[in-house]
């Protein structure tokens, strides 16, 4: 099983790499990453450098000076004051492109010819109307022009209205502009290429002086002495407000500010998902080897932190803005495959594990990788109910293991594993020990055990086989050598394979053609009821062998047989050729049923099975969504792509497919991947205890989640009392089978529970 994992694990890697590359190019990724970005400038939170001074037409200024729009001589008043406090440059975020009093006007533009150049006046394009594409490029009044630059100030916010760019420059007047961030940043760039804007830093932040108190000259000179100035309206009644992804609604001034503040250390650059999806990698990886489902999720957080540092660091020093969404959707997935694998493992380990000692089970040992020749021994642990009878049922599992810690160190310390409440099963080399095995065995086996402070003497009885052929067919020999050492009052047997059984098995294959021709094969069917309607919509049909000689002989005895002996397809054929008469009955009487048959392994790839039941199905007698092909797990693991090519084929005549016995074999999610299932049938081995036992129960609610997931409907079957059912309902189970909704009944007798009570749809 662990080798099976391994290549799960890449195939896991391999699925979050394409997961985060498919999102990362679909919108989904750059929602995403907008998503990420209070995250991501949560942990880049910095001050401002302080090099840019926001003067700011604020509240207290629009008190002072009642008139809008302001006189320009108080621009004028305010370039003096600062050009003589000795700013670097002053930059406006204000629109002087329209006439106002001639005086004024030529006031600022004395102002601006006295600043030697250290002026920047705002440009920017605005539409011509609401319903008018066109756009207008407004620029300062031509006295302005002559002794200041021209910077853009244009703010382009994203599709869902939010500021998370600045434009290097724009164009205006067929002439290309830098943008005002860009120019005060004094970094160079293609017009109308943007950048990211770093809202990491904090606006509260960045140095701030009045309006009025600068026209007036109440601030103190060095604070503004060698610094950048950005002029703009910062109260609320003169609007220019824009949303931000970190800091709300805030005003266009600052976001122009902030814009300067994130070009100052560099040139900001926009890089791929590469280092996102190679820490993401790694971390993944790391993740899918640890062994532990708790380590592995503290990796994965641990991995996420690193991630976002990584980020951080390459967005903040090296001004790399690196995309996060892509190493997040690998790490995230790889934790969801790693969680799967553990409920795997932890469904597969104890489907091989006996429940009450924890050793491994019969399953476990077929499963074993057993080679050369060897000696198949059970032993017979007979009068284990006594002891616990005496012991109390608590003392099982001390009482079990000690017996067999002594068998597994007397037989050479080989596996032990406890094949049934009474049996252990164990291997030798075929050469053993001779008679010193039986004697060693004997010595340590039948001595006193000491149990919850009573000495207890355990009967012991061995039987062994060293005939070859399939290992359960070994381990039913041994058993029944056991048996009959018990029967016999001794400790050891040497058995082989009851001949005389098989002569039986043989001969009822030769009745099996004579039982379908004369009518002994019958069809008995088992409701199944849909939970969500309460009521019974489709059935099982199940094969039954009223021997006229025999009686009624079970399935478990003739199909395994039918199948050895290749007359499995004939026995289906039958079968299938009932049901549908019966479903086309049902159909006439107002009844609407589907109805499921079992399909062995071997049919899945018989030419002569699929065409005869291509036949049926075009012979128009029924729906073929009616009928419903059950398949084991063990059917599509021998040859998984052949299997699911025939299941294809099948499902494409318009039959639905089921995965019956679903946990009983190897099968893990890549399975459920690709087979074209439509429904999923738990094993009653994991369903019955389920409303009882906790690990059951988390089994059969991942699986139903899994199965939904995965568009499937969930079969639950053996269920036999309320509690399992109540726990089903609750759990989102979409069907039930079992003995509590009804035993198989013949044809007539199921429609005369249909008719009487939960009438099918």
């Amino acid at each position: 099983m662990r080798r099976f994992f391994r290549p799960i694990r890449v195939l896991i890697l391999a699925a979050a790499l394409l997961l985060a590359l498919v999102i990362g190019s679909s919108p989904a990724g750059r929602w995403a990453e907008r998503a990420l970005d209070p995250i991501r400038f949560a942990a880049a939170l910095r001050p401002s450098s302080g090099q840019i001074v926001i003067v700011e037409m604020d509240a207290a200024s629009v008190a002072a000076i009642h008139q809008w729009p302001w006189s320009r001589q108080h621009y004028a008043a305010v370039v003096d004051r600062l050009v003589h406090a000795g700013a670097a440059s002053i930059a406006f975020d204000v629109d002087l492109s329209s006439k106002s009093n001639a005086a004024d006007d030529a006031e600022l533009a004395k102002a601006l010819a006295n600043a030697g150049g250290r002026v920047v006046l705002p440009t920017f394009a605005q539409r011509a109307g609401a319903h008018d594409v066109r756009s207008i490029d407004t620029l300062p009044l031509p006295i302005f022009r002559a002794h200041a630059a021209l910077a853009s100030v244009n703010v382009a916010p994203d599709d869902d209205g939010i500021v998370r760019r600045m434009p290097f420059g724009t164009v205006t007047d067929s002439t290309p502009r830098p943008s005002l961030a860009a120019f005060i940043g004094n970094r160079s760039g293609v017009a109308d290429n943007s950048f990211r804007i770093a809202f990491g830093i904090d606006p509260a932040t960045i140095p701030r002086l009045s309006f009025i108190d600068v026209r007036d000259g109440r601030f103190d000179p060095a604070a503004v002495r060698g610094r950048n100035i950005l002029i703009g309206a910062t109260a609320i009644e003169m609007g220019d407000r824009y949303a931000t992804p970190v800091w709300g609604v805030i005003p266009g001034v600052v976001i122009q500010a902030l814009a300067a503040e994130s070009l100052l250390p560099g040139l900001p650059y926009t890089g791929s998902s590469i280092l996102s999806l190679i820490v993401g990698l790694a971390v993944g990886a790391f993740v899918l080897r640890l062994s532990r489902l708790r380590i592995a999720v503290l990796a994965a957080i641990i991995g996420v932190t690193a991630l976002l540092g990584i980020v951080v660091v390459a967005q903040v020093r090296y001004q790399y803005w690196a995309l996060l969404a892509p190493g997040l959707v690998v790490i995230a997935t790889t934790v969801l495959g790693r969680t799967a694998l553990h409920l795997a493992r932890k469904f597969d380990h104890q489907r091989c594990t006996d429940e009450v000692t924890g050793l491994p089970n019969r399953m476990a040992m077929i499963r074993a990788p057993l080679s050369g020749p060897y000696t198949v021994g059970v032993a017979l642990f007979a009068n284990l109910e006594p002891l616990l009878t005496v012991l109390g049922q608590a003392a099982e599992r001390d009482l079990v293991m000690r017996l067999a810690e002594r068998l597994r160190l007397a037989a050479g310390d080989v596996d032990i594993f406890r094949i049934a409440d009474r049996q252990f099963a164990f291997t030798l080399p075929v050469e053993g020990d001779g008679d010193e095995l039986p004697a060693r065995l004997r010595a340590m086996l039948l001595k006193p055990i000491e149990v919850n402070g009573r000495r207890v003497d355990p009967a012991i009885h061995i039987g062994v086989t060293d005939e070859q052929g399939l290992l359960t067919d070994r381990l039913t020999a041994a058993a029944h050598a056991a048996e009959q050492a018990a029967e016999a009052s001794t400790f050891w047997h040497h058995g082989t394979l009851d001949r005389a059984m098989l002569e039986q098995k043989v001969s009822l294959m030769g009745e099996l053609d004579h039982a379908i021709a004369t009518g002994q094969i019958e069809v008995h069917y088992q409701p199944k009821l849909a939970l969500a309607a309460d009521r019974i919509t489709s059935v099982e049909a199940l094969v039954r062998w009223r021997h006229p000689d025999r009686g009624m002989i079970r399935p478990d005895l003739f199909i395994p047989l039918a199948e050895q002996a290749d007359r499995i397809g004939p026995l289906t054929l039958f079968v299938l050729d009932r049901v549908t008469r019966d479903i086309a009955a049902w159909n006439a009487m107002g009844l609407t049923l589907s109805a499921a048959i079992n399909v062995s392994a071997r049919l899945l790839s018989d030419v002569v099975f699929g065409d005869a039941l291509r036949a049926v199905l075009s012979a128009g007698r029924i729906s073929p969504a009616s009928l419903i092909l059950e398949v084991t797990e063990s059917a599509t693991i021998n040859a998984p792509e052949r299997a699911a090519q025939t299941l294809c084929e099948y499902r494409d005549l318009g039959c639905a497919i089921s995965m019956d016995d679903y946990g009983t074999g190897q099968s893990t999610l890549s399975y459920l991947q690709w087979l074209p299932l439509s429904e999923l049938k738990i094993d009653r081995s994991f369903v019955q205890h389920a409303h009882l036992n906790h690990a059951d129960g988390l089994m059969v609610r991942s699986t139903i989640d899994l199965a939904h997931g995965l568009g499937l409907k969930v079969v639950a079957e053996g269920i036999e009392d309320e509690g399992c059912l109540a726990f089903l309902r609750d759990a989102g189970c979409d069907m039930a089978q079992g003995y509590l909704i009804s035993r198989p009944l013949p044809r007539n007798a199921l429609e005369e529970l249909l008719l009487a009570g939960r009438l099918a749809a």
